[in-house]
């Protein structure tokens, strides 16, 4: 076996070059180490697809719903895609590069507007922003949006806090409404 591992590592320095297949290596070993049963990595993915809520043991018997609701003692993961919806409505609206609009929208359909952050819909010399985000905090999470031109189609992911203790970087607007 080692001699194999040799002969690969060899052919690998010699294809990729030192330094790939180095790391190579290195994601190797670290797989064994781990027996690969490391967690799914935690990193942004692209857009949510909102679909049919999954059923919880809490659940009452019955077809699931197709419409995402929040719940209040589930975690940020389990909320994105009613986050996701309220973000998809706002979206479809004339308002779809307001602010306000999205907290608004996130208030109403029962998120704490206390947790939530956004930043400014104009750039510093007064243009619309080319996106805008928000966010509300959830637990040790984000639920983070940005939508505008710049954007396409919306985009939403859960985040960890950031060691500020808030979830958006920079400059954000008071909501004071």
């Amino acid at each position: 076996m080692a001699r194999h591992r040799e002969r690969s590592v060899r052919r690998a320095r010699t294809q990729m070059g030192p330094r790939m297949a180095d790391l190579a290596l290195v994601v190797a070993a670290a797989c064994v180490l781990t027996a690969c049963t490391a967690a799914a990595p935690t990193a942004p993915t692209d857009r949510v697809q909102t679909g049919a809520a999954t059923p919880t043991a809490t659940s009452t018997a019955g077809p699931p719903s197709s419409t995402p609701v929040l719940l209040p003692d589930a975690s940020a993961a389990e909320n994105l895609a009613f986050f996701s919806s309220i973000v998809d409505r706002v979206w479809a609206t004339e308002d779809r590069a307001a602010g306000r609009a999205y907290i608004d929208a996130l208030v109403e359909g029962g998120f704490d507007k206390a947790a939530m952050e956004v930043t400014h819909d104009t750039s510093t010399v007064g243009n619309p922003a080319e996106s805008i985000q928000f966010a509300v905090r959830w637990q040790d999470e984000c639920l983070v949006g940005q939508v505008g031109p710049a954007t396409g189609d919306p985009y939403t992911v859960v985040v960890p806090v950031l060691a500020e203790g808030t979830c958006l970087v920079g400059d954000t607007r008071p909501i004071d409404w």
